[in-house]
Formats: structure tokens, sequence, C-alpha cells
């Protein structure tokens, strides 16, 4: 006789488990403590076999009633109705574990080694306050290109253009780390290409070349911090970026060989780079080794020692000198990469010494000392120049100073 919803809450405990038989299978076990749970019994390649259904009264007859005849459709379709509920129950874990923020995390693990601890730090928080608020649950494999672009464009809408096209690439290389270790099919963030605004390209403002004399005289006039002062000196001489001056150590510079090799970790693109030292280089280094040589820091921070020089340094140092918008310490770059073009040496040499991507990564790996006698040549021509340049000769500005190469 099949069951009623007052037999079923009316029915009361023994000292053994008992069934109350419904139909087809189904019944409601009593156990001895009073819980009531609903089974289906069943056979299935000649076995029999049993299926948790639910807790009554959590799970009331109708809807354990609805719960078996689905599992008499599996059965109908030769599935076993126990295998596919632990499928489901896989795939319910797969899809909580394989979330986007979950994979994003795992993702940055497995880069950290090959980042410098700043770049890491960077990219964990930019996901954390831009894309984990609106995808962090999301299973990534259900994720859509629109629902991407969503999240991108929330980054767009407050200006910040440059960090909404960084977030669709780290976005693509989560996307592209989850389709190879099996937990997404395909990268949605490829469908988004040309989908936000570009920002014009503002180059570094430079000084030029007719402007060296001046801006060399207020450089030998500049009364503030001598540091500051010997780091501006340093950075014409040498236009490297500024980042990889401000964190230069003594273990990196060697004064009798004339070189300062930057390891890899401190490089743009992540390769060792030797700089050439002219004689008007060392002789820089050789005074800020009189007021810093106690530090493991070329340019310490004043206010910590532990720490390089800060970022703002240099800017702030030009702003006093009266080049606010008119030279940054990045445009040292263009402007030496100009006036060495334009003397005539060969681009290819002058690109090396400027550290410029390597398409080619295999030979990127070895191309650090590429050209290193013409580089030696051009770095000590180049010093000459601005030491000529700072007398105000006449033949620098007006671009007749010599190769002699």
């Amino acid at each position: 006789m099949p069951l009623t919803d007052i037999s079923c809450k009316t029915a009361k405990p023994s000292s053994k488990s008992r069934k109350l038989a419904d139909t087809n299978g189904l019944y409601l076990e009593i156990m001895p403590n009073g819980s009531k749970y609903w089974r289906l019994k069943y056979r299935f390649a000649g076995k029999e076999k049993r299926l948790a259904i639910g807790v009554y009264p959590e799970v009331s007859l109708s809807e354990a009633r609805d719960k078996r005849e689905k599992a008499r459709k599996l059965l109908a379709t030769n599935i076993d109705p126990s295998q596919a509920k632990r499928e489901n129950k896989r795939q319910a874990v797969l899809k909580y574990e394989n979330t986007f923020e979950a994979i994003a995390r795992e993702w940055h693990e497995n880069q950290k080694p090959g980042w410098t601890q700043r770049h890491a730090h960077y990219v964990m928080k930019r996901l954390e306050a831009d894309v984990f608020p609106t995808l962090s649950t999301r299973p990534i494999a259900e994720i859509t290109a629109p629902e991407l672009l969503s999240t991108i464009r929330l980054i767009e809408k407050r200006g910040a253009i440059d960090i909404a096209h960084r977030a669709i690439q780290t976005c693509g290389q989560i996307f592209r780390y989850a389709i190879v270790t099996g937990r997404a099919e395909r990268d949605v963030s490829a469908d988004l290409r040309g989908a936000l605004k570009t920002r014009k390209k503002v180059h570094h403002a430079s000084i030029q070349a007719a402007d060296l004399p001046e801006f060399l005289e207020k450089l030998d006039t500049y009364d503030g911090h001598l540091q500051t002062k010997l780091a501006l000196k340093l950075l014409l001489l040498t236009f490297v970026r500024t980042t990889e001056l401000r964190a230069a150590q003594w273990s990196e510079i060697n004064l009798d060989a004339a070189e300062w090799r930057i390891p890899a970790e401190r490089m743009k693109m992540r390769q060792l780079h030797i700089v050439p030292l002219s004689k008007q280089s060392i002789t820089v280094l050789e005074e800020l080794k009189k007021i810093n040589g106690h530090s493991p820091f070329v340019f310490p921070n004043s206010a910590n020692p532990q720490k390089c020089m800060s970022e703002n340094t240099v800017l702030y140092a030009l702003y006093r000198m009266g080049y606010h918008s008119r030279a940054t310490g990045h445009g040292f770059r263009s402007t030496a990469s100009t006036i060495l073009n334009e003397t005539g040496f060969r681009p290819d040499v002058i690109e090396r010494q400027l550290a410029h991507s390597e398409r080619n990564k295999v030979r990127a790996s070895y191309n650090h000392a590429q050209y290193l006698p013409e580089r030696r040549k051009m770095m000590q021509w180049w010093a000459d120049y601005l030491e000529a340049a700072a007398e105000g000769k006449s033949n620098v500005i007006t671009g007749k100073f010599g190769v002699g190469m």
C-alpha cells in the first residue's frame, strides 16, 4: 500500500531500523534514533543496489517520488542512478574548485618564480581590485566574452585605459592556463580584441640636442641633494631606465672593468644587461662611492637606507630645475637614441644598448654582450658629446660632433 504524508509523519522508531515501503522500490527507512531516510531499491546490471534520495521531512513524499521517477528514467536508458549521482556531485565540486579566482591564484603561484616580487604583488593587487569582485566565484568554463567585457568596462569607465588593457591580457593568460590544465575549453578574452578604447600614445618629454647646453648648466649648478644630482648625471650618461638606476647595487658594478651588469630580474625584458661605463660615468660612481659606499645600494633611500631611492626623486629634481612637462628621466633615453641615430651609429647597436625587446627569446638569452665593443665606443662617444655640450661647443649644438669610430 502506498505511503501517505500522515503515515510518514506519524511513523515511530523501534529498537531496530525499519522500512515503510511506497511503490516501485521507494521506501522510508526509520532509524532507532527517529531519523527518517528515503531510499530507492533497484537493480542494475543484474545487481541489487540502493540510492539515497534524502532525509524526511526536508524531502517530502512527493519530492521523493519525483526523484524516484528521474532515477527510473535513467535506468531506462541504461544509466546507473548511483553513478549519475556521484558524477553530478563530482561536477559540482569541480565547478566550485574551478572558479575564476581559484584558478587565477593557482596561475599566479605558478608564475611567481619567474617574476620580481614587485610585479607579482602588482598583478595580484589588480586582480583583487578589478576582476575578482565580479568574477571571483564564477566557474571559469562558464564565463562568456560579454561577461568578461562587462568587468573590464568598469575599469575603463574610471579612465584607467592602460590598466583595462593589461587586465584583459592577464585574464587571457589565466584562461589559457585553465585550458592547458583541463578546466576550460577556450580563451574568451580573445573575442574582446578591439573592444576597448585605446589611449593615444604619449611620448616621454625629452630634451632636444639644442637644449642640452642649458640643461647641463642647470644640472651643474643644481643645489639639491648631491646624490640626486649625481643620479641625474649617471642617468643621462647611461640612459638606462629610471627603475634600473634607482635600485642599482654596488655588487653589480665593476669599476676596474668599466662595466655595470644589471641582473635579469631587474630588467624589463628579464635579460642580463651590460652597461659599458665611460670615463665620465666612472667619475660619477667614484663620487657616489664616497658618500654611499657603506650601503649595498648606489642610491639608498634617505629615510630608509635598506631601500633604494624613491621613484619620484629624479622627476621632482627635474621639476625643481624648471623642466616640468619638458623632461623626464625616461626621456633621456629618447634624447640619446635620437642623437646617436642622427650621428650615424648603427641602429642595432643603439637598440641593444637601450635593452629594447628581443622578439626571439632564444636569441635574447645570449645577446647581453652583443655588439659590446661597438657599444663601449658609443658610450664613451656619448659621454664626450655631453661633456662638449656642457662646455657650450657650437659643433655639438649643430650636430657636427664626429662619431670618431
